[in-house]
């Protein structure tokens, strides 16, 4: 077989997770440093699909952890953006760059903590990620964290590890306002102690608990809340703590039951949609989870966190079409955030809608005509639009 079929076969089992097979193609001479017309190495592809053991079968044939696709991404920062966090710490052993950056500016912490993967925005601390980098938006972790999230169980751990690993909560972001100022004016209250360092959990449960995860013992942390649950089945945050280790542990089937179940003692509890959303992610139920995003929608239609972790989803699964219909949606809500018009005009690029691209993005210029990212972003749409028109 020639090379250059070696090369793009092993991309293609590597993104299908056939070991046997991607360990055959490298000892046959396949080159794990090829790139595709995307710029795709192998261990791009096997991240993308969340392939742990390919992955660490072409790091130990010499595959580079910090290589760039055509959109800049590398495959450390990729496995952070997506919460592989397994992978995110594998490739930590192999040079990882902890201060790379996407072409947003952003490290791997940041992505993480905007998504709601608790356990990677842990590996990124644990790891040295500087925890107060800024991207080109003029957001740190903390920003991220705050405004994209919802203030709810799951963002207020990942605070809090920020806030531990020295997060400036008054850091301001490029309209002056700080990650505390952000939190108030949302009415997370919860986390505005956090981060003014005035919030003490109180269960000794969860607090054991808690201490069990970050060490990775699940079992034990399940066995701390299942005696919580003993003395107050109504405690929904128990629930969400033993669903949380079910998914690390990878039993999605049983943590789906403890958000259920939690649904089942109050379904206007509109945090567990999330956390539903995520475990069928994780199945590969596509439909099914952007399904959960939709039931938190209809029952607080003036709520955006849901709608834009929605589009965040559609966007992960190239559906493009459908992510612009709900960044208009939210754009209609709420059309001074300019970050709206930017996902949008990302995704009609991808679509070769680039006249439209350029159009978005220059409202979102208009309104903050300083920001760097978006006058790069309109650029290179000028550049595909040309080129297109070519």
């Amino acid at each position: 077989m020639e090379s250059k079929s070696l090369d793009r076969e092993l991309i293609f089992a590597s993104e299908q997770g056939d070991n046997e097979r991607v360990q055959k193609l490298i000892q046959e001479g396949a080159s794990v440093d090829f790139k595709d017309e995307n710029g795709r190495t192998a261990l791009m592809a096997a991240t993308q699909k969340n392939q742990l053991e390919v992955v660490k079968l072409l790091l130990e044939a010499g595959s580079d952890v910090n290589t760039r696709d055509i959109t800049q991404l590398t495959p450390f920062i990729c496995s952070g953006a997506n919460g592989f966090h397994e992978i995110l710490s594998v490739m930590l052993k192999y040079g990882a760059d902890l201060n790379s950056v996407n072409r947003f500016g952003g490290t791997a912490l940041l992505p993480s903590s905007e998504k709601g993967y608790l356990k990677t925005v842990q590996a990124c601390l644990d790891a040295g990620v500087p925890v107060n980098h800024v991207n080109n938006l003029g957001w740190s972790a903390l920003h991220e964290a705050v405004i994209l999230g919802n203030g709810g169980r799951l963002y207020s751990n990942i605070i809090e590890n920020l806030v531990e690993a020295g997060a400036d909560v008054n850091l301001p972001d490029r309209d002056g306002k700080s990650s505390l100022q952000h939190a108030a004016a949302l009415k997370q209250e919860k986390v505005v102690k956090i981060l003014n360092k005035k919030y003490e959990e109180k269960n000794l449960h969860i607090i054991s608990a808690k201490t069990f995860y970050k060490e990775d013992c699940y079992e034990e942390a399940i066995s701390e809340i299942n005696k919580g649950l003993e003395n107050d089945s109504t405690n929904l945050d128990f629930y969400f703590y033993k669903g949380y280790c079910l998914q690390e542990l990878k039993k999605y089937e049983e943590a789906l039951t403890e958000y259920n179940k939690a649904l089942a003692l109050n379904p206007n509890d509109l945090d567990f949609y999330f956390y539903t959303a995520n475990c069928l992610r994780l199945m590969n139920k596509p439909e099914e989870a952007l399904g959960e995003y939709d039931k938190a929608s209809d029952l607080n239609p003036n709520e955006t966190f849901y709608r834009y972790h929605k589009s965040n989803y559609l966007r992960e699964l190239g559906r493009h079409e459908a992510a612009v219909v709900e960044m208009d949606k939210l754009l209609s809500m709420l059309p001074h955030r300019y970050d709206y018009s930017f996902h949008k005009a990302n995704s009609l690029r991808s679509l070769g809608r680039h006249q439209e691209a350029i159009e978005t993005i220059e409202d979102a210029i208009a309104n903050d005509p300083t920001n760097p990212l978006y006058h790069q972003h309109k650029e290179q749409s000028i550049a595909l639009l040309q080129e297109h028109q070519d």
